[in-house]
């Protein structure tokens, strides 16, 4: 089973940066394809950027040349780098972690982006 804990939400003004932080349990930590969703009010939980085994990326259209995922096995962690953010960004961030047939979600943190 791996535990996920999500940090480094928070206010932002439109133009700001932040980074999001999963720090995931278990040992077998590498094996898992691990990704960043979100989930706006009133709309559906959506894909924001994902990071498999290997260290290959996939982004969402809407924050190509903005996000950044990255992935430190030996830390057990997962990163989302936002530049240039919108408020359109503004949701809750989940981490994911996923195998064939398995997976785990974090509680989320919180990004508002506003003036």
């Amino acid at each position: 089973q791996v535990h996920l804990v999500e940090s480094g939400g928070g206010l932002v003004q439109p133009g700001g940066s932040l980074r999001l932080t999963c720090a995931a349990s278990g040992s077998i930590f590498r094996r898992y394809a691990m990704g960043w969703y979100r989930q706006a009010p009133g709309k559906q939980r959506e894909l924001v950027a994902t990071i498999t085994s290997v260290g290959s990326r996939n982004y969402a259209d809407s924050v190509k040349d903005r996000f950044t995922i990255s992935r430190a096995n030996a830390e057990n962690t997962v990163y989302l780098q936002m530049i240039s953010l919108k408020p359109e960004d503004t949701a809750v961030y989940y981490c994911n972690a996923a195998m064939v047939g398995i997976s785990y979600w974090g509680q989320g943190t919180q990004v508002t982006v506003s003036s």
